[in-house]
């Protein structure tokens, strides 16, 4: 068991593991015509928060991670779309992950995927009220899928190679 403050320790650098990430992968430009497609390589991160800690320490890295990102690259839109990505993200990745009993790591980061981008159309709906942005939902579950059979294979790969010192067991 470790201590509390071990425990705050290796969960923020694992947030701030996330915003680099974030910060990197802003800085990739999107080769599609379509907005909104991104590899999603911060929840790399999320996800081995959630296998190795649970769904509350989960919650807090994201929630942080959302909230430093929004202010250092983007601005009160950028947090209302990673928000409502983001949790519904995690809450599905939950749900699945339980269902799964922590099998089939990158089937969680698909479904993760899927609802991350259906929460961004949800809040693009909501902002514009145009229900064209909805002409988007297709190739947002094509890429969707894609990225989240990539990071869930780079969080199942991760978990693997992680040093037994942030083990929760």
């Amino acid at each position: 068991m470790q201590s509390r403050t071990k425990r705050l320790a290796i969960l923020a650098v694992f947030a701030a593991l996330a915003l680099g990430i974030y910060g990197l992968e802003s800085l990739i430009p999107n080769p599609f015509p379509i907005p909104g497609i991104k590899l999603g390589l911060a929840n790399i991160v999320t996800l081995v928060v959630l296998k190795r800690f649970g769904i509350r320490e989960a919650a807090l890295v994201l929630t942080v991670r959302i909230l430093l990102s929004s202010l250092l690259f983007g601005n009160g839109v950028t947090l209302l779309y990673s928000a409502a990505g983001g949790l519904l993200c995690l809450a599905i990745e939950f749900a699945i992950n339980s269902f799964l009993k922590g099998k089939a790591l990158f089937v969680t980061a698909v479904f993760g995927a899927l609802f991350h981008n259906a929460g961004q159309l949800i809040v693009a709906l909501f902002l514009t009220k145009v229900i064209n942005v909805m002409v988007y939902a297709p190739y947002l579950g094509i890429s969707a899928i894609l990225t989240g059979l990539f990071t869930g294979l780079c969080a199942y790969y991760t978990l693997k190679l992680l040093p037994r010192i942030i083990r929760e067991d």
